[in-house]
């Protein structure tokens, strides 16, 4: 969250204002989406996001049982956290047009349309889960494998295809920008809403059906929550952890490598949800070795300050963030964010609103003012 509401502090238009370093384009690069293919820091935020909620189901589950209550009133919580995060979503997109746009790629959405499904699979077993990740992970290959390519001729610009976007072919062109399966069913089901005009593409090549193979990457959550809570030595459950992380990213990897499957973030390919799944638990063991095990936790301040309430801070970010920008330069002077030079203005803009943010999350941590949905 704290990655999220930083916007990458700025650092891809700073790496642009120093073309000849290499240490600023790597920066820059790591702080915004891959194009297409390929895999980033700024990409594993929106996986780590939906695989730390299926991590905190398996907790949420025990507190609401220890309370008393049963599977049914626990299934109709799920349905309406599912509701509110896809209408949230809804009303976030929608702050900028002039009426209601209805589309599902946001993070919000995305959780929402998945989230029942979590639950049901967190009633079952663990093998179980993991056959259900299985199932959803191929049977999604299939959906977009079985789909026509593009006849011969066809002009990929008409989806929105920038002509320096690099196009895969052969097998690997199921996986292309707005010519795959998931872009198809939009072009169905999106127009099924209300709309000014008729959906064609999404520009950025995001769909809805991302939901269905992140419910995998929830599930991956669900599982490593599961192993955390239970009574294996805490050295076992580190190493069941790596070897799932290695074993998410080098099959992923191999799958994007080969041509098989690529690894595309913004489709949610069966690759990307192996690899992303496999980094983002590497994440995880990383901070149970350094808070559980070596008792690290001062540092860590600052994210359960920001995790208390994190819906709250991905709201203010979505609806303030050009407010809080505005009125910095307003009181503090129309120059405030050139103090270090021009190339460097991006930085400060954003660090300073991602300051505000946190310190209006610390305010309300200090009142014990939590948001829950």
């Amino acid at each position: 969250m704290l990655l999220m509401a930083s916007a990458g502090l700025g650092l891809p238009q700073i790496a642009r204002q120093h073309p000849d370093s290499a240490v600023w384009s790597f920066l820059g690069r790591q702080c915004e989406h891959a194009p297409w293919a390929g895999c980033t820091v700024w990409d594993l935020i929106q996986p780590a996001f939906m695989f730390m909620v299926g991590v905190s189901l398996p907790w949420s589950i025990a507190n609401r049982r220890a309370r008393g209550e049963g599977t049914a009133k626990l299934l109709g919580h799920a349905l309406w956290r599912s509701l509110f995060l896809i209408l949230l979503a809804v009303f976030l997109t929608s702050a900028w047009s002039p009426r209601t746009d209805w589309i599902f790629p946001n993070v919000l959405a995305q959780i929402g349309l998945g989230y029942p499904f979590l639950f049901l699979a967190a009633l079952t077993r663990p093998r179980i889960q993991a056959g259900i990740a299985a199932v959803l992970l191929s049977g999604y290959w299939v959906f977009f494998a079985l789909y026509p390519l593009p006849p011969p001729g066809f002009d990929p610009a008409t989806v929105g295809v920038a002509a320096d976007l690099p196009q895969f072919s052969g097998w690997a062109a199921h996986w292309n920008k707005n010519t795959n399966a998931a872009a198809a069913f939009d072009r169905w089901f999106l127009n099924l809403f209300p709309r000014a005009q008729p959906f064609t593409f999404n520009d950025g090549g995001y769909q809805t059906l991302n939901a269905v193979p992140s419910i995998a990457t929830m599930i991956f959550g669900l599982l490593a929550g599961q192993l955390l809570r239970s009574g294996l030595p805490r050295k076992t459950q580190l190493g069941y952890l790596a070897i799932a992380g290695f074993a998410g990213i080098l099959t992923g990897a191999l799958l994007g490598w080969t041509g098989l499957c690529p690894v595309v973030k913004r489709i949610w390919t069966p690759s990307w949800a192996l690899l992303s799944g496999g980094w983002v638990i590497w994440i995880l063991a990383a901070f149970v070795v350094m808070v559980e095990e070596w008792g690290w936790k001062r540092w860590t301040f600052p994210l359960v300050v920001a995790g208390t309430n994190p819906i709250t801070l991905y709201c203010l970010w979505q609806l303030s963030g050009g407010f809080i920008r505005g009125n910095i330069q307003r009181h503090l002077g129309p120059g405030i964010y050139e103090s270090f030079g021009t190339p460097y203005t991006p930085a400060l803009e954003r660090g300073s609103v991602l300051v505000v943010l946190w310190l209006i999350l610390y305010w309300m941590y200090r009142r014990n003012l939590v948001i829950r949905v």
